[in-house]
């Protein structure tokens, strides 16, 4: 149940980043991805580490996008080169 609740807050939290960044035009000059596709794959590789239990010792969704923001290498899924974005 934590572990939904947690996918369910990091769902929300990512949306509202990625609404915000396509607000303002922010997109990755190298690969040419939208800001959509960028969290799309982000939000996928952080619920996967969520399922793991990567993240049990969150207490919250912000949380762990504050974990991710700080150091994507503990995303055992994300591709650095095919997905690099600057730190949110």
């Amino acid at each position: 149940m934590k572990r939904q609740t947690l996918i369910n807050q990091v769902k929300e939290e990512y949306a509202s980043i990625a609404s915000h960044a396509s607000q303002q035009h922010f997109h990755q000059t190298t690969t040419e991805i939208t800001p959509e596709a960028y969290y799309e794959n982000l939000l996928s590789a952080v619920i996967s580490e969520i399922q793991k239990g990567t993240f049990d010792n969150c207490r919250s969704g912000s949380e762990v996008i504050n974990k991710v923001a700080a150091d994507k290498s503990i995303l055992s899924e994300w591709n650095s080169e095919t997905n690099h974005y600057p730190n949110m």
